[in-house]
């Protein structure tokens, strides 16, 4: 079959040799349905005499030039030449047009196929002067059309009996087959008729547009009156619409309130796959409308809301909480016709009305000022549906505003209404935390060392950060001479960032133009997710994050994500300033400081929290953060216009000069495991111009740094922290929202133990040890030292080997050479990250060299907690707590000094299995030493060097020298903490909860002497066995003798109790194995196999009591993963815990630059991941009692008036208090565990996860009975006395 030309051929398709005017087009849009296009076999020289043929067949130059393009430009292109089917022609002579057209190079075409070709030509020849009459009727100019005669053809055909075309085609002249002159004149005239019009219409379209630059020429009539599927509610609708006086709308109102909900038949059946999209469409229709609420499309959201209802398979999705959405949005604006379809729409789909549903209606009854009639009906209806008036003021959440327009009409229908007065705050009644907030006793709560004034100076400097959003710092990098090079590449930059501004300011315009149209079809794009922030303001957020871009690349999901939570928190902070709550901060923030200055006094003590609630401080409606599929598809959006809008000269030497630009972004793909990632990478142009110029300062978010004022108290799960920057409680996985659900569910009672430790641990000042800084950063402006923890730069790294390799070289020596080039890579990839990491911390050490900060905390999942800002705090390396000091001082006291001596020691790890007193003695050894490293740390003897701990041993030893060299120690004011560290806690708390005695003894819960040591009695039972083994001839146990050590065995042993497996111990063996360089590596793998089974072997005869109820935990969390639920517990504290551990669903959604996947494994309503919950419920358990056991120890603390922080099991405080807190410890420990914790862990798995009615399915009946028999089965406890731990010296030591 012949092929057809799809395009049709326009007059611009010619390249060259001049241009046709706009209605010069060969043909039309369409063509004859009876003509094939064939290829002709014509060389260029023959195309181009062709076209000198027609040329001179015209009079004037226009048409001469006009068929000569045509010829040689259009014609030569064609697919084959035009054919009427079914109609024969006859071969042409040699020398004619039609021989220059039509036969092929070879001479073996048929007669049939030329004359084919030759009845082509004359049609193509019928066509151009068709044109050229047109061109006459235009009055181009005036022209003569000549006869042209082609080639002659014979009177006869071949013999076939096919009918012929004429001998000779004129214009006009009768015999023209089938009148196709006068029908190609007349398609051409329809189609000049058709572009006139599209012209004029164009015009008018862009004249209006230039009147109106908000108009848009492709948006759609939003839509208003939905289609509904009930009969009588079609009818209220109508009466709506109709405006009657006869129907007004509150008559349609009650009619609709009485009208009972549709029942809705819905497929529900889906697919985990398929329920995760439909989840994922739901959250991106409700954030859609939620968000067209807050930039003010309430028309477009209710558009959209209609769409959706009026199509049936869409209609799905809608929920009563996107109804209420735009509800709410039409009740703030006094709508009452629009929501009375809203309403309409509610019922339509199943629905009953909610409280935020009659919350709305009365709203907007309220400022409409409606009449008592309608007010009672829609009271009364309330009332039959089973909802209480009072709720809608205490669980639907409204603005002062919004409830003041509710009351109003409240009051209209019943003027005795009062108000529901403010709850008492309730109290907690944990046993645990019946001291903390006891009124009777004594308290002595601490206070700042800063006055009120100091304070407030303090505050709004925090909250000009916090408005501004970022905070630029002067980088710590070494200072580059400003030569020549440097300055123009700084003025390089500056003119290209010009120039991306204004290209991003244009493509985010352009963006939000396109996605405005593709919101008005019906689809929630992210259009009002632009609006949101200014223009400018966003273009500035693109720009800081192609700054911190780094050389390397950036993951285009990563960026993507960060995009997204960036202009939420931005948002926020915008909503929050222009809805009034900055000024209702500042003045409730004035008062709270009377609680922590140290020039004020309060009439009472309070905790933080209780005083910031007395100040009857009313919490604002919170906005929920965006869902996952949100953020990424806003990111995604965001980067690729970074991508396309920022271009960069292709010769950066001369960018002025130089015409053609280049991306400044790339997009690659690059494999990680098996997974193909799409990465973002920078021109190496712009990376070298970067390093060039060398711009002294560091961007940072304001949420990453440490505030500069006393953090918000924790009051709820949405309040806290920073002054505007939303701070999760808990953090966890982005897109998990169970963790809150269960937050927001649990009585408020319950956290108050987790709120108030928060913010006891938040209200710590902190201060920056300078001496100590200045050493780090004069080694790392050097060639750093890896030794002390402190990177050296990429120059000082190792180039790859790069030499050629010779022919010679074995497939053995290649693979070797290959894996020495990936070792490499890697250690060049880590020590830049290294790099950064330390860059990054130490800049913000430098830029709060002589400040005051605090560090806001929160926790994770299992109650262990956090600083917020990421970069420089003291949960980091050596390096970071050194750095750290406390900004409020204490005397050191009588035994302070002591303290100080022990601590310097322990930091050490010299000393680890000697009592305090010969750790103190020790430290009067080498007192000498100590005060060399004070004095000459990088010149003289460097003792603190060898330390475990080098520079929190300098920072110590430089303490110790200061307060010793004072004429009174014991006034001496100390600002450096001092820790008490737990004994593998663990295993601390496993044998607290067996009572096991002899676990007990091995982690010193048992008052002992000499601190016991359980790594080093482990590998010695260890030893036991290996040395049996090869009595019996065991190969490997003979070849371990004096391999057998405590580092071997240690990391093994320490995570064991936090769920590691054979298979994870075997390869922590390995590792301390390989690191041996005596050891035969041809035993690696039967050596680590053979060890690690022997220490899982020696713990379960140490540690019986523990193994069994590590067991318990294990089997419980199989069998309740097994009946398809997640593990749940709550913490002595009351703290509801939920494992986010669920089978993992690809999500894959946008387009454009490229497609993003993300994995979502953290939603409860998907499948648990049954291994990961069966393995993570034993250690998360325990975390959950070390996180309970610090968190007691911390309100202790504080009541005391101690200063005091944690890094999980390690205790901080002023050396001159670590008695106190080491006596709260313990006290707190035994108290803890006193309670019956597994007792009621059993308790609570079987009510929450037993079926209190019998299961249907036998195999139901035998999960449930089964598990219900597992959890009953608590083991026994030992014989172990808990009272017994607060004599032991080294519990905490």
């Amino acid at each position: 079959m012949p092929s057809r030309l799809r395009a049709p051929l326009h007059s611009g398709s010619c390249s060259s040799g001049g241009s046709l005017p706009a209605s010069a087009s060969l043909c039309g849009r369409r063509r004859p349905r009876s003509y094939n296009f064939r290829q002709p076999g014509r060389t260029h020289a023959q195309a181009r005499a062709a076209a000198a043929a027609a040329a001179a067949a015209a009079a004037a130059p226009e048409v001469s030039c006009a068929m000569a393009v045509l010829w040689g430009r259009g014609a030569a292109r064609f697919g084959r030449g035009l054919w009427p089917c079914g109609r024969p022609g006859l071969p042409a002579e040699e020398g004619t047009l039609g021989g220059l057209c039509g036969p092929r190079r070879s001479s073996s075409a048929s007669p049939r196929e030329d004359r084919r070709k030759d009845w082509g030509h004359v049609e193509l020849l019928e066509v151009l002067q068709a044109r050229v009459r047109q061109l006459q009727a235009e009055s181009v100019s005036e022209v003569t059309v000549n006869r042209v005669d082609v080639a002659r053809l014979p009177e006869h055909g071949s013999g076939d009996g096919g009918c012929q075309p004429p001998t000779k085609v004129q214009p006009g002249a009768q015999g023209t087959p089938s009148g196709l002159f006068v029908q190609w004149a007349k398609r051409l005239d329809k189609d000049k008729q058709i572009q006139q019009k599209r012209r004029q219409r164009l015009e008018k379209q862009l004249q209006k547009r230039a009147q109106n630059p908000g108009f848009s020429t492709d948006a759609k009539r939003l839509h208003v009156e939905p289609r509904l599927l009930s009969k009588q509610l079609t009818t209220c609708l109508q009466g709506c619409t109709q405006e009657v006086a006869e129907s007004p709308w509150e008559e349609q109102l009650a009619q609709v309130l009485q009208e009972a909900p549709r029942k809705l038949s819905l497929d529900k059946k889906l697919g985990q796959r398929l329920k995760t999209r439909f989840a994922n469409r739901q959250q991106k229709i409700l954030a859609f409308l939620k968000c067209c609420l807050l930039t003010g499309h309430q028309s477009l959201a209710h558009h959209l809301l209609v769409t959706h209802h009026s199509r049936g398979r869409s209609q799905e999705l809608l929920t009563l909480d996107m109804y209420n959405t735009v509800m709410l949005g039409w009740a703030q604006q006094g709508a009452f016709r629009e929501l009375l379809y809203v309403f309409i729409m509610v019922k339509d789909a199943g629905f009953s009305p909610d409280l935020v549903s009659y919350a709305a209606a009365l709203q907007c009854m309220g400022r409409q000022d409606q009449d008592v009639a309608t007010i009672k009906r829609c009271l009364e209806q309330m009332s039959q549906e089973g909802l209480k008036l009072q709720e809608i003021f205490t669980a639907v959440p409204l603005c002062k505003e919004e409830r003041a327009a509710v009351l109003r009409a409240v009051l209209k229908a019943k003027p005795t209404f009062k108000l529901p007065e403010r709850p008492l705050s309730p109290v907690n009644n944990s046993k645990l935390l019946r001291d903390v907030y006891a009124k009777d006793g004594p308290v002595s709560y601490p206070k700042l060392h800063l006055p009120l004034d100091t304070l407030w100076d303090l505050f709004k400097q925090q909250l000009r950060v916090e408005l501004a959003s970022t905070v630029c710092v002067k980088s710590v990098e070494k200072p580059v001479a400003q030569s020549k090079e440097v300055r123009r590449a700084r003025e390089t930059l500056k003119v290209l960032r010009l120039q991306w501004e204004k290209a991003l300011y244009e493509a985010l315009q352009e963006t939000k133009e396109r996605l405005e149209r593709e919101a008005h079809t019906g689809l929630p794009s992210m259009f009002p997710f632009l609006c949101l922030l200014g223009e400018q303001e966003m273009v500035q957020m693109l720009l800081q994050a192609l700054q911190a871009l780094p050389a390397q690349g950036e993951s285009f999901m990563g960026l993507a994500r960060d995009l997204g939570a960036r202009t939420f928190s931005r948002h926020e902070v915008q909503r929050q300033q222009f809805s009034g709550q900055v000024e209702a901060l500042k003045r409730h923030y004035r008062q709270y400081l009377h609680l922590l200055a140290a020039d004020t006094e309060v009439p009472e003590p309070y905790l933080p929290r209780q005083y910031w609630e007395a100040l009857g401080v009313s919490e604002p409606p919170q906005e929920q953060p965006w869902p996952l599929p949100v953020q990424v598809e806003l990111g995604r959006l965001l980067a690729e216009i970074l991508v396309q809008a920022t271009k960069m000269p292709s010769n950066l030497a001369k960018p002025r000069n130089s015409s053609r630009l280049v991306p400044l972004l790339y997009h690659v793909y690059s494999f990680r495991n098996v997974y193909q990632i799409g990465f973002l990478k920078p021109h190496p142009a712009y990376v070298q111009l970067l390093a060039t110029a060398a711009e002294p300062t560091v961007t940072f978010e304001a949420v990453d740094v440490p505030m500069l004022c006393p953090p918000l108290p924790w009051t709820s799960p949405h309040t806290g922290a920073f002054l505007l920057n939303p701070t999760k409680l808990m953090r966890a996985v982005d897109g998990t929202m169970h963790h809150q659900r269960l937050l927001e569910n649990c009585p408020p009672a319950a956290l108050h133990g987790a709120l108030d430790t928060l913010t006891q641990l938040g209200n710590c000042a902190w201060r920056v040890n300078g001496r100590v800084l200045d050493l780090v950063l004069e080694l790392f402006q050097d060639k750093g030292c890896p030794k002390l923890s402190v990177p050296a730069p990429p120059s000082e790294v190792a180039a790859p080997h790069e030499a050629p390799l010779p022919s010679s070289t074995g497939l053995v020596d290649k693979a070797e050479l290959r894996r020495e080039l990936a070792r490499s890579l890697k250690e060049s990839r880590e020590m830049h990250s290294l790099r950064a990491d330390a860059l990054y911390r130490l800049s913000l050490a430098d830029h709060l060299r002589n400040c005051v900060f605090w560090l806001p905390h929160n926790m994770d999942f299992r109650g262990r907690t956090y600083p917020c800002p990421p970069h420089f705090n003291h949960l980091g390396n050596d390096l970071a707590r050194a750095l750290l000091e406390f900004a409020q001082g204490c005397p050191l006291g009588p035994h302070g000094l002591d303290w100080l001596k022990i601590h310097v020691v322990n930091l050490t790890g010299l000393k680890k299995r000697e009592p305090l007193q010969v750790r103190h003695a020790f430290a009067e050894e080498v007192m000498d030493d100590i005060l060399d490293s004070a004095d000459n740390p990088m010149t003289g003897r460097k003792w603190w060097m060898g330390s475990e701990e080098p520079w929190q041993t300098l920072a110590c030893c430089m303490e110790i020298a200061k307060a010793v060299r004072t004429s009174d120690p014991a006034a001496y004011i100390s600002h450096l903490p001092v820790h008490q560290d737990g004994s593998c806690n663990g295993l601390q708390h496993y044998a607290a909860l067996g009572r096991d005695s002899v676990g007990a003894a091995s982690v010193n819960l048992e008052p002992s002497d000499v601190p016991q040591d359980v790594y080093s009695d482990v590998a010695a039972q260890v030893e036991v066995f290996r040395r049996q083994d090869a009595r019996r001839g065991s190969r490997v146990a003979q070849v371990l003798e004096g391999f057998v050590t405590r580092k071997v065995v240690k990391q093994t042993v320490m995570t064991v109790v936090y769920g590691v497996t054979r298979f994870g111990g075997r390869l922590q063996i390995e590792k301390r194995l390989r690191e041996m360089s005596d050891f035969p590596q041809e035993f690696l793998w039967d050596a680590s196999h053979y060890l690690v089974r022997q220490v899982f072997k020696s713990l379960q005869e140490m540690f019986s009591g523990s193994r069994a109820i590590q067991h318990w935990l294990t089997e419980s969390a199989r069998l309740i993963s097994h009946m398809g639920s997640a593990v749940e517990w709550v913490t002595p504290l009351g703290i509801p815990i939920i494992q986010p551990y669920h089978q993992e669903v690809k999500v894959k959604g946008g387009r454009g630059l490229q497609s993003v996947s993300y994995s979502v494994n953290a939603d409860s309503s998907l499948k648990p991941n049954k291994l990961k919950q069966r393995n993570g419920f034993p250690p998360n358990f325990i975390h959950s009692l070390d996180s309970t056991h610090m968190m007691l120890t911390a309100l202790h603390c504080y009541r005391e008036g101690l200063t005091f922080v944690s890094v999980h099991d390690c205790f901080w405080t002023h050396a001159a208090h670590v008695p106190i807190m080491n006596q709260v410890c313990r006290e707190q420990f035994v108290r803890l565990h006193s309670q019956p914790i597994l007792q009621e862990l059993s308790s609570f798995l079987v009510s929450r996860f037993c079926c209190s009615s019998r299961p249907q399915k036998l195999s139901q009946r035998l999960d449930d009975s089964k598990l219900r028999e597992t959890l009953l089965a608590v083991p026994k406890p030992g014989a172990f006395d808990l009272e017994r731990v607060k004599h032991s010296t080294f519990f905490f030591s």
